[in-house]
């Protein structure tokens, strides 16, 4: 062996120290990204074909973090979602805007009664417990048919919005169901047969058209001794189906309910008298209903129920959006 051998080896091998280490040494892991601050505004897409970030609108609710402080929007392609979907009380802030208001359906079929034993109060195709919630252009039903009390959307939140929705179904359409709950529905449509509209919250529909598909009652209000305001309706349409000819604009499922007309157009569907006691006399000395200024061929006042009201102007100044939700103030339409 030549003497030069060893003296090359060695260099070679100091050389190749380096390379031989760093094909050895692991590369440190990267570090995963830091989750979107409580303040960062969040967009999802839902789409049921996939071209989306989720396939159902569950899936992204769930995927918003929880106690958001700005408003997180769920953006819906048309189609329809047959899901039963919820809104958890951690998911805050959550909007849900539809690309059309007909294109986009959110459906189940859920009533009370049925196989897996639903009651009113866990038949809802969608159920909001988070505060701050959002909807817009978008359609919620409940597909069960005349079966009793089958829930379309159910609103337990505070400062809860709804605009430029359908809300579909037969009994208990849209439940305002926690009396420590602000609600707005805007320029909605709304239809029903039994107390379609019913609950303890305390809620503001302006601009909606309210649509009665069978000889019952509209509204059934649950409204606390505590409340200063039940149910408001401002400058809205009663409208009904053919087979809709004799229909109530409240009865009180509570007996302080609060219900109040003001500026409506009732179609000749609804009954002289207005207004039912629920069979139980002792409620007309509680219940508080009242009308300003109806239009419309079931608007006269000449029968209405002795114990119902018709406000004075300056009694119905007080029935502002402002003034019914105090300290909150709705943000406009998207």
């Amino acid at each position: 062996m030549s003497k030069l051998f060893w003296p090359l080896l060695t260099a070679a091998l100091l050389l190749s120290g380096p390379a031989l280490r760093a094909q050895t040494t692991p590369a440190p892991a990267a570090k995963a990204p830091a989750p979107p601050s409580f303040n960062q505004p969040v967009r999802l897409v839902v789409a049921a074909d996939g071209t989306g970030d989720y396939r159902t609108v569950q899936e992204a609710v769930m995927a918003v973090r929880d106690f958001m402080q700005v408003e997180a929007v769920i953006f819906l392609k048309n189609g329809t979602y047959r899901e039963k979907l919820l809104i958890p009380s951690q998911k805050t802030h959550i909007t849900l805007l539809g690309e059309s208001q007909q294109g986009v359906v959110i459906s189940w079929s859920d009533y009370s009664g049925d196989a897996e034993k639903h009651t009113t109060y866990t038949s809802s195709t969608v159920r909001v417990q988070g505060n701050d919630f959002r909807a817009e252009n978008l359609t919620i039903e409940n597909a069960a048919g005349p079966v009793g009390q089958a829930v379309a959307l159910h609103v337990e939140g505070d400062r809860a919005q709804v605009r430029n929705c359908r809300l579909l179904g037969h009994q208990d359409t849209l439940f305002l169901a926690q009396d420590n709950s602000r609600q707005l529905y805007q320029d909605c449509y709304i239809e029903g047969t039994t107390d379609f509209i019913f609950g303890a919250a305390t809620a503001v529909f302006e601009r909606c058209v309210i649509h009665s598909k069978s000889n019952s009652y509209v509204t059934a209000a649950s409204t606390t001794p505590r409340q200063a305001f039940g149910l408001v309706f401002l400058h809205c349409r009663l409208t009904a189906a053919p087979a809709a000819t004799t229909v109530y604009l409240g009865r009180p499922w509570r007996p302080h309910a609060r219900t109040v007309f003001i500026g409506c157009e009732l179609g000749a569907h609804i009954r002289p008298e207005g207004w039912h006691n629920w069979g139980q006399p002792d409620n007309e000395k509680t219940a508080y209903y009242a009308e300003y200024h109806s239009t419309g061929p079931g608007a006269p006042t000449g029968q209405r129920a002795a114990w119902s009201r018709q406000l004075t102007r300056r009694e119905a100044r007080q029935y502002t959006t402002q003034k019914v939700f105090g300290d909150w103030n709705p943000t406009p339409a998207r």
